[in-house]
């Protein structure tokens, strides 16, 4: 009886392990052995980039075909490059500027790429790329008008300035005359039939002026000291997200492709 007793247990025994191995070898993995997930970056969509744009900002952002076609331009090509390096699709939702910030607070959006400027108050409030672009202010005179060479020989001269801008204030401290004006293509109308001594703006605007529409007859007489600086834009929570980006655009610094964008649309390279 003992012995028949031991010979049961022994095959339940036998049994158990038996199915203990079996299924052993059908489980899924664990934690540890399965397959690594990406960067977890809290996009909105999971594996795209979400990124705000206004699509109407030459060159910067804007449509192919007088509106009608591909969305291009500057920011657009320099965001689908870093995409690219982190292995992400991208989705542009365009929006107006006086919007933009608001989407970004609502978690619409991942990132702003609009040539937004670095300054304090918007560094109180959200994170920022490194920068991708680099641009001074400038005076642009003719290029035949040798009388300007600084920003003090604009005293008892006459520029042609939008009162609404920074470039008109500089005016005014430099002590120009300010002729209002629009905007940029007003003000170099004036400039290039005689009727003002210069105008002030950035430096990638006259940039892309000159490519665009070159020969213009104007120059470059003088620059700013400092320079504006612009980058990317996120919400504080994408600290993570930032950190990638800034390795990305460090590679394609690197690597060239930031000053062959700049080429392309300036002429110049001012990503750095």
């Amino acid at each position: 009886m003992v012995r028949r007793l031991t010979v049961a247990v022994t095959a339940l025994t036998i049994a158990a392990a038996a199915l203990v191995g079996c299924s052993s070898a059908t489980a899924p993995a664990d934690k540890e052995s399965a397959p690594a997930a990406g960067p977890d970056y809290g996009l909105v969509a999971n594996g795209t980039l979400t990124v705000a744009t206004e699509g109407t900002y030459r060159p910067f952002s804007f449509h192919e075909g007088g509106g009608t076609g591909k969305l291009t331009g500057y920011d657009v090509e320099i965001i689908e490059a870093v995409a690219e390096k982190l292995d992400l699709k991208v989705s542009f939702k365009e929006t107006q500027w006086d919007a933009i910030f608001a989407g970004l607070d609502a978690g619409r959006f991942d990132l702003i790429a609009n040539q937004v400027t670095i300054n304090d108050e918007r560094k109180a409030n959200y994170l920022f790329s490194e920068p991708y672009t680099v641009s001074p202010g400038v005076i642009v005179t003719k290029k035949d008008d040798d009388s300007i060479s600084s920003f003090s020989d604009l005293k008892g001269k006459t520029t042609a300035q939008s009162l609404t801008s920074n470039w008109y204030q500089l005016a005014v401290d430099s002590g120009a005359k300010v002729e209002s004006v629009e905007g940029w293509a007003q003000a170099v109308a004036l400039l290039q039939q005689g009727r003002v001594d210069a105008t002030i703006n950035d430096k990638l605007t006259f940039l892309d002026f000159e490519k665009t529409d070159g020969p213009t007859g104007l120059k470059i007489a003088a620059e700013t000291d400092e320079a504006g600086e612009q980058a990317f834009v996120f919400t504080k929570g994408k600290k993570k997200l930032v950190e990638a980006i800034d390795g990305a655009l460090d590679e394609l610094r690197a690597d060239g492709t930031l000053a062959e964008i700049s080429e392309k649309y300036f002429g110049a390279d001012v990503s750095k």
